[in-house]
């Protein structure tokens, strides 16, 4: 028995519907602050909020990358954090990399030891309260991610946190 004409297309549009959510899952606004509120919490550091400004420079600069996905820092007005990846690399995994930097950093002596930390400590910064970021797929099929970060951090001198 062969399913109505209006079933299949029911069924069709609610397969399509779920494959869309599931490709945005970790690259929404919610998904790249609730990352970056995890390794804050482990610290002591209050929680960072999205900033549609601070999005839209994001935004911006990552599109200025997109034909040769360089991680060539923007210097502009914001504390700047930049990833690349291949496959389906998503926002998460590039908060989550920088993340992981965790273990290079020694607070007591407040530096990078046995390899980079400074990802790690922008993520933390106690100051930077606002935050944006951007996805874009370069024309050679990498992913380029960028979040920034306001007010910057990564003072020479001072602690995350």
């Amino acid at each position: 028995m062969a399913l109505p004409k209006i079933w299949s297309l029911a069924i069709l549009c609610l397969v399509s519907l779920t494959l869309v959510n599931f490709s945005r899952a970790q690259n929404l606004p919610q998904d790249y602050v609730n990352a970056h509120n995890a390794a804050r919490a482990q610290v002591g550091v209050g929680p960072i909020s999205w900033d549609n400004n601070v999005a839209a420079y994001a935004q911006s600069y990552a599109n200025s990358r997109i034909g040769d996905c360089n991680l060539v820092h923007s210097g502009g007005p914001y504390g700047e954090n930049l990833a690349k990846g291949s496959g389906s690399f998503t926002g998460t995994a590039a908060v989550n990399l920088w993340i992981g930097e965790k273990s290079h950093y020694n607070y007591n002596s407040n530096s990078c030891v046995g390899g980079e930390c400074l990802h790690y400590t922008q993520v933390v910064w106690n100051n930077s309260n606002r935050l944006g970021c951007a996805r874009v797929r370069c024309n050679n099929g990498w992913w380029f991610i960028s979040c920034n970060y306001d007010p910057p951090g990564n003072y020479v001198g001072q602690r995350p946190y």
